[in-house]
């Protein structure tokens, strides 16, 4: 990475880790190991990386590099909407909904069975 450009929060190594690199790259010296699970995984087949799936239907992603060249930092922080999408609750409940209010903070007179 060049001294001008770089963004230390968007860059990590770990050269100690047993699997280092664990993906084949060309230049080691820029292999980021800050999404060392990559977040797209969650997007399945439309996470635009380099995947196949195994036999057993299982993502394969041992052919991709996106989450682990520095330059696609920004990349992936744009995919995040859509990463928020997936974890959102499938059957929002109104927010009067006793359902929507936390378990904690709600009188126990309130909860239902």
């Amino acid at each position: 990475m060049n001294s001008k450009d770089t963004k230390y929060y968007s860059f990590f190594q770990n050269t100690k880790c047993e699997y280092f690199p664990c993906h084949k790259i060309e230049n080691v010296e820029e292999f980021n190991c800050l999404f060392c699970y990559c977040p797209l995984y969650a997007l399945g087949e439309k996470c635009r990386g380099n995947f196949t799936y195994t036999e057993k239907g299982i993502k394969n992603c041992v052919a991709c590099n996106i989450p682990h060249r520095a330059k696609n930092y920004e990349y992936i922080l744009s995919r995040f909407p859509e990463i928020a999408e997936l974890a959102k609750k499938k059957d929002a409940l109104d927010e009067n909904d006793i359902g929507s209010r936390c378990i904690y903070c709600t009188p126990k007179s309130e909860l239902k069975d």
